[in-house]
């Protein structure tokens, strides 16, 4: 039997499994499993919280596709949750490497939980080979990307995994499904890509959908919002501290002139615990 934990950071769940106590075979097979929401536990994908040799933990996220992402900015803040509630740690600071490095978290806690945490999410990328994506351009800013007979002009930002962001006028009524899967799997990107579909409210808030790698259309996406208020400033339609306002709830972002990092504040919710019979 394996124990596992269900949580969310806005609506953007996840299966946890403590994988330091508890032995985790073929995490890409259990990953699918787990996900389905008519035959499994129902969730986006799946975390395990590991040892790790670098870093307080570690942790490793399986999307629903099975596919392993190298960052999960909503479910970072869970494992956040996940260790302190779970008496793993005692540190209100913690560290936690991931594929995309290590990032550092500060739990906020009320009645001896954890009820929010700022991840510093490091220094957006912009190299196209480090996104990748296919381009000419130093920094991808004009990059038209056709879907379904529709024209994106996208801007690519890598925070430690791929998006790409494109402005619209009406975010609520666009068929993200229609034009994401499409968008996803363009040549431009060689690791495919997350999608984010922007609608700019004014200076300070930004209104967003997302279309994830190996996902699908998820009720949010924190590296997403992280990777939208970056390419939203550098072309100039916000300041760099901003509300994202996602199906799910909203982030704040701020990304930081003294040290060009990106810091994401949110909430992370535990759902229910419950036994696997795998």
């Amino acid at each position: 039997m394996l124990k596992f934990t269900k949580m969310h950071g806005l609506g953007n769940d996840y299966v946890y499994v403590d994988a330091i106590h508890q032995e985790v075979n073929e995490p890409m097979a259990l990953a699918k499993f787990v996900s389905n929401r008519n035959f499994g536990v129902g969730s986006d994908g799946l975390i395990l919280i590991c040892k790790s040799e670098i870093a307080d933990f570690k942790m490793r996220m399986f999307n629903s596709d099975g596919s392993e992402a190298e960052m999960c900015g909503n479910g970072i803040r869970c494992v956040g949750k996940f260790v302190y509630d779970k008496g793993l740690t005692n540190k209100t600071e913690v560290a936690i490497e991931t594929l995309a490095g290590i990032k550092y978290l500060k739990l906020n806690i009320k009645d001896n939980k954890v009820e929010t945490a700022r991840v510093d999410m490091g220094e957006p990328i912009f190299a196209p080979n480090e996104i990748p994506v296919v381009s000419e351009e130093n920094l991808v800013k004009n990059l038209y990307i056709s879907a379904e007979g529709k024209e994106f002009l996208m801007t690519a930002v890598s925070m430690g995994n791929p998006h790409a962001i494109t402005i619209v006028d009406d975010v609520k009524g666009l068929d993200v499904a229609k034009y994401g899967k499409v968008i996803e799997i363009d040549k431009a990107f060689p690791k495919r890509v997350n999608v984010e579909f922007a609608q700019i409210v004014d200076k300070s808030r930004i209104k967003m959908r997302v279309w994830e790698r190996g996902a699908g259309e998820t009720l949010a996406c924190g590296t997403g919002a992280c990777a939208t208020a970056v390419a939203c400033a550098i072309n100039g339609y916000t300041n760099r501290n901003v509300t994202i306002e996602l199906l799910g709830g909203e982030l704040q972002i701020d990304w930081k002139e003294e040290d060009n990092h990106v810091y994401m504040t949110g909430p992370a919710v535990t759902v229910f615990e419950g036994e696997l019979n795998v």
